[in-house]
């Protein structure tokens, strides 16, 4: 009778707990610090590991770009990644543990805003680092951040409320074309739109005026679909709202007032990095506090069965229709840093194409999640630009990719998890 030697399987399994508790006692604000040091690396002996390995430049998006266009680079790109990111963050997260739960701790017990303070001020200092390097870059933060909004007002209506609707990149054009209007027209002088009515120097802080005005418009129009959908049931939301996309898409494309199918361009250069951050932060907490609020619970009681729901006594349509409107405003304003990152938008911008890529974020990240969201939005947003080299065939690996993800988890990578910032700042202290 033969016996098997278990122990290259134990030693395995007792390297894999020692690893897990050396990082379970590191806390957020290490990984905070580790990044921002791997960034700050990156800036100043980023060309030489690159030519060092044989890289042609700095990666732009962590060599993926450069391992699909010439697959012998691979390796480089891989020990580019390890040397510059993974290595300094897991070193520096791992020493810097003990300081950064003390001074988690002492920022905890001062004042649980000014250590969410710090911690979104890490954050976005390590971003601001690592997209200062390339114009692309920072486009593709842009737009991975702006997805991260649009993505959690739709799962407000798919995931929270169990509903299906399609009308989000309509409310996105609508947002786009509000505030695109309103600042053009006043701050800008146009061909279209005539000179300018405001001097420019008031543009920057008439700005969020135009994404709140854009906003409200898609809120408002958002009635077109609620008032008639949520009188029934089933599916009529679905086929009613994607009616009100392409009536939007078509209803853009004949006014020759803001360029008609060419598009609208010109916009004034309002969204930098540091607006759209600051408005994706307050999208998220905004979201987050409304599905946690009483009104959210309601929405958690609809989509888990209506007729129970109504029974005890939970006002459906009503709970309905300020779901949605509210969903409708955050795509409007999110539309409204759209026009203003690209300086240009496009009635067809806001296809069954957006359409399809919103829904992907949603799903494959997670339905009811804060989380799952903000995953998939930055997962799908990095994947379709990795793959841009691919052109026609990134189309048939993503779709296959969410395939794999609804049958092995048809919810989503992470779903009906609550998003609650005091786990994540929270000290990380030793059992």
């Amino acid at each position: 009778m033969e016996i098997k030697d278990n122990r290259p399987s134990q030693e395995k399994t007792r390297l894999k707990e020692r690893i897990q508790d050396w990082f379970s006692q590191v806390p957020l604000l290490s990984w905070l610090f580790g990044a921002l040091v791997a960034v700050v690396l990156e800036q100043f002996v980023g060309d030489q590991v690159s030519a060092a390995l044989g890289l042609p430049k700095i990666p732009a998006l962590f060599g993926f770009l450069i391992m699909l266009k010439k697959p012998l680079l691979v390796p480089s790109s891989i020990a580019y990644n390890f040397l510059i990111y993974i290595l300094p963050i897991c070193v520096i997260a791992r020493l810097s543990a003990a300081l950064a739960n003390w001074l988690a701790a002492r920022l905890l017990s001062s004042s649980m805003l000014l250590s969410v303070i710090v911690h979104l001020g890490l954050l976005y200092a390590a971003l601001y680092i690592w997209s200062s390097l390339s114009d692309y870059r920072v486009l593709i933060l842009k737009l991975a951040l702006i997805a991260v909004m649009v993505t959690l007002s739709l799962n407000v209506v798919n995931g929270y409320m169990g509903e299906f609707s399609c009308s989000h990149p309509g409310f996105m054009a609508l947002g786009a074309y509000v505030a695109s209007i309103f600042t053009v027209s006043l701050f800008v002088n146009h061909r279209l739109l005539g000179p300018a009515l405001l001097p420019a120097s008031w543009g920057p802080f008439m700005f969020p005026i135009a994404l709140i005005l854009g906003g409200v418009v898609s809120a408002i129009s958002a009635l077109l679909v609620a008032i008639p959908s949520f009188r029934t049931r089933g599916d009529y939301l679905a086929i009613i709202s994607l009616a009100f996309m392409f009536i939007v898409k078509s209803l853009i494309e004949n006014m020759e007032l803001v360029g008609g199918p060419r598009g609208l361009g010109g916009q004034p250069n309002y969204a930098n990095l540091h607006t759209v951050f600051l408005w994706t932060v307050v999208c998220v907490w905004i979201i987050n506090n409304f599905v946690r609020s009483t009104l959210g619970k309601a929405m958690s009681a609809v989509r888990d069965d209506e007729m129970a729901a109504d029974a005890m006594t939970v006002n459906t349509r009503r709970t309905k229709m300020a779901a949605f409107l509210f969903a409708a405003f955050w795509a409007g304003v999110a539309g409204g840093l759209f026009a203003h990152v690209l300086r240009y938008v496009n009635p067809g911008t806001f296809s069954i194409q957006k359409l399809a890529e919103v829904l992907a974020m949603v799903y494959f990240g997670g339905l009811n999640s804060v989380i799952g969201s903000i995953v998939g939005a930055l997962s799908i947003t990095l994947l379709s630009e990795a793959l841009r080299p691919l052109e026609i065939f990134k189309w048939i690996i993503i779709p296959l990719l969410l395939i794999l993800v609804m049958i092995f988890r048809p919810t989503g990578l992470i779903a009906f998890r609550e998003f609650d910032v005091m786990n994540f700042i929270k000290p990380k202290q030793k059992v």
